[in-house]
C-alpha cells in the first residue's frame, strides 16, 4: 500500500474518533450540569474548564473569547473552524483525507463521511446546536458509529483496515487516558469531599464519557469507587474503550500490517507497542496508584506519541 494512502487512512480513522469523543465529552457535560443543578455543592460555572483542558487548549479558547463560559466552550469543541480539533474541524479533515482514498475505502464509507460533513457545515447543524446540543451531541456519536459499523461491513479487511483500526484505537486511548487524568488531576482538588455526592456524579459522568457506566455495572456492581473507575478504564482487558483493549488491538493490527508474530516485531513501532502491551496487561491498579495516576496516564499518552511517529516513520514517510 502507497505510504500516502495508509497515512489518509490512518488519520481519516483518527479524526472521526476524535470528533465523537469530543461529542460523548461534551454531551455528558450538559448532563452533568442538570445533576449539579439539584446539588448545592456543585459550581456549574467551572464545569466547562476541564473539559478545555482535556484538549490542552485553555490559551487559545481563552484568545478566541472575550467570555469563556459554557456557552463558548460549546461553540469552541463543536463548530469553530480556527479549532482544528473542533468537531467541524475533525469531520472537515476527515472527509478530506476519505476523498482522497477513494479507490481504497467503500462507496458506503464515503457517503456516510460526506453525509456527517455536509450536516456539521449546514446552517442546520447550527441551529440544532443552538436549540438542543444533546440532540447535536447526540446525532454527530450516531453518526460516528455508523461509519465504524459501515467500514467494518464494507470494507476488505486487508492492510488499509488494519491502519483504520490502529488510527481508531491510538486516538481512543488516548482520549481514555485523558479523561481519566482531567478527572483526577484537576477536579479532585478542587475542594470537594471524596465519596460524597458531586463526587460521585463526576466519576460517572467520566464512566458515561467513555460509555462505560453500564459496562462498569457488570463488573462492579456495587458504589461507584475512583481506584474502581480508573482499574476498569485503564486494564479490563473485554471493555473496548479501556486503554488496554485499545493498546492490544492496536498492537495487533501492526503486527498483521507486517506479518510478523506478537510475540516477537519487525520494526520500531512494533517494538513500542508490544512493549506498552506487556506493561499495560501485568500492571496492577496497585502499581499504578504507587506511581502515580496522574503520571502514569502522561506516560501512557507519552508512549502512544511514540508509537504513532514510529509507525508514521515505517509505513507513511517512504518515498
Amino acid at each position: 500500500m502507497l505510504s500516502r494512502v495508509a497515512d489518509s487512512l490512518y488519520w481519516m480513522s483518527r479524526y472521526i474518533e476524535r470528533a465523537e469523543n469530543n461529542a460523548r465529552i461534551a454531551e455528558v457535560n450538559l448532563q452533568l450540569l442538570l445533576d449539579f443543578a439539584n446539588q448545592q455543592e456543585g459550581d456549574p460555572q467551572q464545569q466547562w474548564d476541564p473539559i478545555i483542558s482535556s484538549l490542552e487548549e485553555n490559551e487559545f479558547f481563552a484568545s478566541l473569547y472575550d467570555r469563556p463560559d459554557g456557552r463558548a466552550a460549546i461553540d469552541f469543541i463543536t463548530l469553530q473552524k480556527e479549532n482544528p480539533n473542533s468537531i467541524c474541524s475533525c469531520i472537515s479533515l476527515a472527509r478530506e483525507n476519505a476523498r482522497t482514498t477513494r479507490e481504497q475505502i467503500s462507496s458506503e464509507m464515503w457517503e456516510q463521511i460526506n453525509r456527517l460533513y455536509l450536516f456539521v457545515t449546514s446552517d442546520a447543524a447550527a441551529d440544532l446546536l443552538r436549540d438542543s446540543a444533546y440532540e447535536f451531541f447526540r446525532r454527530i456519536i450516531a453518526g460516528s458509529h455508523l461509519f465504524q459499523g459501515i467500514t467494518d461491513a464494507t470494507m476488505n479487511q486487508g492492510e488499509g483496515w488494519d491502519f483504520i483500526r490502529i488510527g481508531k484505537f491510538i486516538e481512543r486511548a488516548d482520549s481514555t487516558s485523558r479523561i481519566l487524568d482531567v478527572k483526577y488531576h484537576i477536579l479532585l482538588p478542587s475542594g470537594e469531599s471524596v465519596g460524597g455526592n458531586v463526587d460521585i456524579i463526576q466519576w460517572m459522568a467520566v464512566l458515561k464519557s467513555c460509555s462505560a457506566l453500564e459496562a462498569y455495572r457488570k463488573v462492579y456492581v456495587d458504589q461507584v469507587a475512583p481506584w474502581k473507575v480508573a482499574e476498569f478504564l485503564i486494564i479490563d482487558s473485554e471493555f473496548p474503550r479501556s486503554i488496554r483493549f485499545c493498546v492490544e488491538s492496536l498492537d495487533g493490527a501492526l503486527h498483521r500490517i507486517s506479518g510478523t508474530g506478537e510475540t516477537d516485531y519487525s520494526n520500531e513501532a512494533e517494538r513500542l507497542s508490544g512493549r506498552l502491551r506487556s506493561d499495560v496487561v501485568y500492571i496492577t491498579i496497585g502499581d499504578i496508584f504507587k506511581f502515580g495516576l496522574h503520571q502514569y496516564l502522561e506516560t501512557i499518552q507519552r508512549r502512544l506519541v511514540e508509537i504513532n511517529n514510529a509507525m508514521h516513520a515505517t509505513y507513511c514517510a517512504r518515498t
